[in-house]
């Protein structure tokens, strides 16, 4: 059996690296020749990702489908589907999640909880709604927004030069305790499993994660909530494959569905140490329809995102210093190129102990 993946960055980086254990036939697509997935095989194959023929002709030679990243063409996918190709996520949850207004429509459609929003055409209706409707905002691009980009705060008239002239979500800002993800896995047979939440804190200048903590600082009750949600999400998208739920937990205590991604996600990295399945095996448990792995945490674990710093080649002079450290994993993405931003790789930390762990995160972070 020939498995094919959409995308070859580093979740695809970590699949394969899952994926050679189970002497599993995977290959890549993806435009850039020096994608971290590119050194690591020779199944790998140059090309377009949103064009139909390209993704259609490298379909055609596998025998399942899958993605690392949504920006594809679902078209093709269709097609192959229909060809008898099997398709996880399926080609019609891919083409929801690539728009955010179709997301929050479809939460309102099946009742799941998330935060006010209006659908927006362009710049100047978005002022326009903001004029009659003063208040904190966040608009956010429809399609194309990835890592903290395609979003824009709208608090002011001051932010009006700022925002996005695209057919967008203006979300309301509103008071949040914490930000929580869930990754939750189901296979044909039906069966589900979610991982324990985590909490996500994030920087406020990039807006993508700084770090996580696993699990999630929350009551008996709130966990049940936040799992229960996740496992309401993927069963309404009636999905076979990994979804990660990302949720808001309100300062009115109450818990809202942020956004969704069906693939591995940045809040399952630390899994691959801290739990006793990884996000990357299990979503090859869940699209081969195989038993479900065991989700629970090893210990209190924690991840940080390993983020460029400046322009130019990639450099990592705090390998020595980081890897002195006990129960300290490090995972380098394989991008030789460093942008400001870019995420480059990760960090993992055990520790059985939460005041522990949250001083060795300051310790790295302050070695970074």
């Amino acid at each position: 059996m020939k498995i094919g993946i959409l995308g070859a960055g580093q979740l695809g980086r970590m699949l394969w690296q899952s994926a050679v254990d189970w002497n599993l036939d995977v290959c890549f697509l993806d435009p850039d020749e020096n994608a971290p997935c590119a050194e690591l095989t020779k199944n790998f194959t140059i090309g377009n990702l949103t064009n139909f023929e390209e993704v259609y002709q490298f379909g055609k030679n596998v025998d399942i489908i899958t993605i690392e990243i949504e920006n594809v063409n679902t078209e093709a996918l269709e097609k192959l589907a229909t060809e008898g190709k099997k398709i996880f996520p399926q080609p019609k949850i891919i083409a929801l999640i690539q728009d955010k207004g179709l997301q929050k429509q479809f939460y309102q459609e099946h009742k799941i909880p998330t935060l006010p929003f209006e659908i927006i055409e362009n710049k100047q209706k978005t002022i326009d709604y903001f004029q009659k409707n003063p208040q904190k905002y966040f608009q956010k691009l429809r399609r194309g927004g990835y890592d903290g980009k395609g979003v824009q705060k709208l608090f002011t008239e001051n932010d009006f030069e700022l925002l996005f002239d695209s057919p967008s979500v203006l979300e309301l800002a509103f008071p949040i305790e914490k930000e929580i993800a869930v990754l939750v896995a189901k296979n044909e047979k039906g069966e589900i499993k979610t991982f324990p939440p985590v909490e996500m804190i994030f920087d406020d200048k990039l807006n993508l994660v700084d770090y996580l903590v696993s699990p999630a600082n929350l009551s008996e009750n709130q966990t049940k909530i936040v799992e229960n949600l996740a496992i309401q999400v993927i069963s309404a998208l009636d999905m076979v494959g990994l979804l990660a739920v990302e949720m808001f937990l309100g300062k009115d205590e109450k818990i809202y569905v942020n956004e969704i991604a069906p693939r591995p996600h940045n809040s399952g990295h630390q899994t691959i140490e801290g739990n006793i399945t990884s996000q990357y095996q299990q979503l090859w448990r869940s699209i081969l329809n195989m038993p479900l792995g065991n989700t629970k945490n090893i210990s209190h674990s924690a991840m940080l995102n390993i983020i460029g710093q400046h322009n130019g080649l990639a450099e990592y002079p705090f390998m020595t210093e980081i890897l002195a450290m006990e129960n300290v994993f490090v995972h380098l993405y394989g991008k030789k190129i460093s942008k400001i931003g870019r995420k480059m790789g990760h960090i993992t930390i055990l520790s059985e102990n939460l005041e522990e762990l949250k001083q060795k995160i300051h310790q790295i972070k302050k070695i970074f």
